[in-house]
């Protein structure tokens, strides 16, 4: 009998978990599609007296299962913490946000007060913001002080919509005198870009309470970097501003660096792969050497600074007694600079702090081409459209990315003793344009075919895709060449006796969004030429009716009548077959 108490209590603690009130089925790989499948968990949950967390993470849930959930959570008045992030993996894009609405709800009704929200790893896109706008906007998030919400593929559409709100949870919160005090956000690869960067930065100003900031790999360059830093100045608690992977260039890293100076708490600083360059890098130092006097880390790594730059910033943290590590990685230092940097170091016994110098880049010949050209594109970025609709905003940011390719070619220095760079193909894949598609000239075609593997199913959709987000309906010729060559490519794979079909359009439709990988792939932003093309392509004699199938049931949720003209031809070629 005590060895069963003994058995029961520790069974018991396991559910438990670590932490004081929170019930745990993390990474249990649970498929939860319906009541049923939840009826353990939903007793479970409502026997325990005093719930304040619930841990979900590392499970699939449907919208039934949630619904079964949420009735379950609606007396949990106590409930303060949810860890939500991967738990809709296989999940239709379109069964996300009913799933989040149910939970929010139930929270709402409980009279919960969150301190802790997390749905990172959840790609759920636009719409599943829309998903929690009420619950953020409610009493429930009054209490807030950690938003998670990594590698959710939010767009700008989605970031202009978690600002709205984020300020309207801070202005209601403060007219009852408990104004919400968020400390911590991360918002990691969710292509934000400057838009949804300085929407999320006018929220960040008036909340003034954060304490954290993760923002890496999020297309934001100097507009949106700007829009931040003069955000972070009102945050006078900053311990750590990671913003890893964004594009500062000398304009965003001297605004960063000015901010920085109103910055007295902050700890840690992650500017690496950020294009600082030397200006930016010399203005971070200085501030560094005038004050932040706990500075624990400090990443400008990646970020093209040459020798003299470096030695500035080495020369900066001599007297921070608490540094950690310094990072300048990947720069352009040259041999005798990552010496100079060394032997600097060591004079200062700070050798040991010094991340290693192995990718470094060695020292620049002749960059002011390039730097003209990035300060084109971000020129180009200022005049970005702030239009709210996600599927005007997708082809916008295609019609950008177009304009910024002719201009900044426009405006290139003038070389006329050296050939132009013919362009290639892996130029393209890995940068597409409208532009880049069609100075491949006649052969394209041929030259795509050639270079994608179709032996690889996950490859040869990220090809189609990327040829796919540059066609134009309105434009002829690039509507041609990108059919032509989606053409190439699909007939070379479905005659392929190696190509498999099946994984071709599962790669597709977690691509685009449609449904979850087991695999965490980052999905694509939709645009209306993935779904013309897809039109098109499943129109052809190569696609095979099964593969026609697969894709009729899925719900394509974005891009208007793009959409329904595809699910249109798709019921039409099943009734012809």
């Amino acid at each position: 009998m005590a060895t069963d108490i003994v058995a029961q209590l520790a069974d018991s603690l396991a559910k438990a978990g670590v932490e004081e009130g929170e019930l745990s089925y993390k990474g249990q790989g649970r498929k939860l599609d319906d009541a049923q499948a939840v009826e353990e968990m939903v007793k479970e949950i409502q026997d325990f007296e005093g719930l304040q967390a619930l841990r979900l993470e590392g499970n699939t849930v449907g919208v039934e299962a949630a619904q079964a959930i949420a009735k379950a959570l609606e007396t949990k008045s106590e409930f303060k913490r949810c860890y939500w992030s991967d738990m809709f993996t296989g999940r239709l894009r379109s069964e996300i946000p009913p799933a989040l609405n149910s939970l929010g709800d139930a929270l709402m009704l409980a009279g919960a007060k969150l301190t802790v929200l997390d749905l990172s790893d959840n790609a759920f896109g636009p719409d599943g913001v829309r998903g929690i706008e009420k619950l953020l906007k409610s009493t429930a998030c009054y209490t807030l002080q950690e938003l998670r919400l990594n590698n959710c593929g939010m767009g700008i559409g989605g970031g202009k919509i978690l600002a709205s709100c984020l300020i309207q949870c801070h202005k209601k919160s403060s007219a009852v005198g408990t104004p919400l005090s968020l400390k911590v956000f991360v918002a990691g690869r969710n292509r934000l870009e400057n838009d949804g960067a300085t929407a999320l930065a006018q929220a960040f100003q008036l909340i003034g309470s954060l304490e954290e900031v993760h923002m890496p790999q999020n297309g934001i360059n100097h507009a949106g970097v700007t829009a931040l830093a003069a955000a972070m100045q009102h945050n006078k608690e900053l311990r750590i501003l990671n913003l890893n992977d964004n594009t500062f260039t000398e304009k965003g890293a001297i605004a960063m660096a000015q901010a920085l100076k109103h910055l007295c708490s902050i700890q840690v600083i992650n500017f690496g792969d950020c294009l600082v360059r030397p200006a930016g890098a010399t203005a971070i130092a200085e501030t560094v050497s005038g004050g932040l006097p706990i500075l624990k880390e400090l990443n400008l790594s990646f970020g093209e600074i040459t020798m003299e730059a470096a030695l500035a910033v080495a020369q900066a943290v001599k007297n921070k007694d608490q540094l950690e590590k310094l990072d300048l990685n990947g720069n352009c230092l040259g041999a005798s600079g990552c010496t100079a940097l060394k032997d600097t170091m060591e004079g200062m016994n700070m050798a040991d702090l010094l991340g290693s110098l192995s990718d470094d880049e060695g020292e620049p010949e002749d960059d002011d081409e390039d730097e003209d050209e990035d300060e084109d594109e971000e020129d180009d970025d200022d005049d970005d459209d702030d239009d709210d609709d996600d599927d005007d905003v997708d082809e916008e940011e295609e019609e950008e990315e177009e304009e910024e390719e002719e201009e900044s070619s426009d405006n290139k220095i003038s070389t006329p003793t050296s050939a132009p760079r013919p362009l290639d193909v892996s130029s393209f894949l890995n940068f597409p344009s409208p532009d880049k598609l069609l100075k491949l000239g006649a052969k394209r075609a041929l030259l795509i075919e050639q270079q994608v593997d179709v032996t690889d199913a996950s490859r040869t959709a990220e090809a189609f895709l990327k040829i796919a987000s540059v066609y134009k309906e309105d434009n002829t010729d690039l509507k041609d060449a990108v059919l032509d060559s989606v053409d190439a490519l699909m007939k070379k794979a479905f005659a392929s006796p190696s190509f498999q079909g099946y994984s071709f359009v599962s790669a597709l439709l977690v691509l685009l969004g449609l449904i979850k990988s087991e695999d965490k792939v980052k999905p694509v932003v939709v645009v209306t030429g993935h779904l013309h093309v897809l039109e098109h392509v499943v129109r052809q004699d190569y696609f095979p009716r099964e593969r026609r199938d697969r894709m009729s049931h899925k719900a394509l949720e974005s891009c208007g009548n793009a959409r329904n003209r595809l699910q249109s031809t798709l019921q039409r070629v099943r009734a012809e077959s």
